[in-house]
Order: C-alpha cells, then structure tokens, then sequence
C-alpha cells in the first residue's frame, strides 16, 4: 500500500486519519503543522499528503504551493472545517488534488485517497 503524510494541527484528527488509512493497509506519518509537515516531506517522499487548510504556523496552502514546487505530479488532498468552503475552493485552485470538508466520513476519506493513489498510478 501507499506511505501517507497527515498534516493537521488537531491531534484528534491526525489520529482518525491514521486510524483509518492505517486500516486499510497503508502507512501514515503524521506533522502538527506545514513546517513539521514539509521536513516529513523530504524525509519520506510520500506517494500522498493529506493537509489541513487553517493551521498555525505555515497553514495549509501555503504547504500546498510548497508541496507543489517540490512534487509536481503528488497527489493531494486538503481538507477543512466544513464552515470555510471558501478555504477549500482556494485549495483547490491553488494545487490540490481533491478536497474534503470537515467532518467527513471514513468511507469518503478512504474513496478520495483511493481514488488520488489510483489515478497517480496510472500517470
């Protein structure tokens, strides 16, 4: 299976994400935030990240134009609190692959990094 990068600032939610992917077979490293999220990065070179948009410190998308910069063809998926499409829609246009607005379920979070790690497969 896939090594996954989780950046979040909310412990909680690094956690059920882990949980989730780990269940499904893959490996997750997890960063409290983009600047701890971009040292994994380099380390690990996974094969997708998942990011939190609002974070303190280096925020989401600003680690996305980063992640862009350095991976150009990696999959990732943004994700935020349902209140803040705007965020997401930003993510979007600025270099994510796919979004998900907070809370999601465990079935779309597995369906979207399926989805993400697929279709990076086959290019």
């Amino acid at each position: 299976m896939a090594n996954i990068l989780v950046i979040d600032d909310e412990p909680q939610m690094r956690r059920m994400i882990a949980r989730v992917l780990n269940g499904a077979g893959h490996t997750v490293r997890q960063a409290a935030d983009g600047n701890e999220g971009m040292a994994l990065f380099r380390q690990a070179q996974p094969a997708l990240v998942i990011t939190d948009i609002v974070m303190p410190d280096a925020e989401g998308i600003e680690t996305i134009r980063e992640l862009r910069k350095a991976a150009p063809t990696l999959p990732i998926l943004a994700i935020s609190g349902g209140s803040t499409p705007l965020y997401l829609d930003a993510a979007g246009k600025l270099g994510a692959s796919a979004v998900l607005a907070k809370p999601f379920s465990n079935e779309d979070l597995l369906t979207t990094v399926e989805a993400l790690l697929d279709h990076a497969a086959k290019n």
